[in-house]
């Protein structure tokens, strides 16, 4: 369906969550830079690699000016992975973490033998979630090296982000609503066993 909100509106909201973006990036950066921040490089290599392709799907289901989000996110992203590989971050890849990879290429062919970018976006959205595993087990593990600030506003900025879509369907819809809802999961998880760490060194 046509999104009823105004042209107007869509774009202050396309805007907000690309600067959204900006801002929760560079205490990231800065955290990485720092050391306090070790982020998992393959789980990055594959969020880059499925934002790109689903900003492409939504072009092409016509999106609108709410495809600029996850396109400024998709170049931030790969650049987010060369900087944490440069600054050493987690690089450990299992063979459960190359099947994430090459589920996610894998969408360009289910694409083109489906003729729809709804194929690609199931794949990629599937893809993106079982990506974040990677980094869900470092959060389990290591509950203090994630800012959980990062991930709130990446989850506000996708609901920007749908909201600033000029199609609402399925294919516009279901990533950046997948990845929102990671994020939150996301966030609950590392901040209970952040509560377990206290309670545990406080015994």
């Amino acid at each position: 369906m046509t999104n009823p909100i105004g042209i107007e509106v869509r774009v202050s909201f396309s805007v907000i969550a690309v600067v959204l973006t900006i801002l929760a990036y560079i205490p990231y950066v800065r955290g990485v830079s720092a050391g306090k921040v070790q982020p998992h490089v393959f789980s990055w290599i594959i969020w880059g690699i499925t934002t790109c392709i689903v900003f492409f799907a939504q072009l092409v289901s016509h999106g609108g000016i709410g495809t600029l989000p996850i396109a400024f996110s998709g170049v931030t992203t790969f650049l987010v992975a060369i900087f944490a590989y440069q600054r050493r971050g987690k690089i450990n890849i299992t063979k459960m973490d190359w099947f994430f990879f090459l589920l996610a290429l894998s969408s360009l062919p289910f694409w083109f033998y489906f003729s729809s970018p709804l194929a690609a976006v199931i794949v990629l959205s599937l893809a993106d979630t079982l990506g974040f595993i990677p980094t869900i087990r470092k959060g389990y593990g290591l509950p203090h090296s994630e800012p959980l600030g990062f991930y709130l506003a990446f989850l506000f900025r996708n609901t920007l982000a749908m909201l600033a879509l000029a199609e609402w369907n399925f294919t516009n819809l279901l990533f950046p609503g997948s990845v929102g809802l990671t994020c939150l999961v996301f966030v609950l998880l590392v901040k209970f066993r952040q509560q377990q760490s206290l309670k545990s060194g406080s015994l």
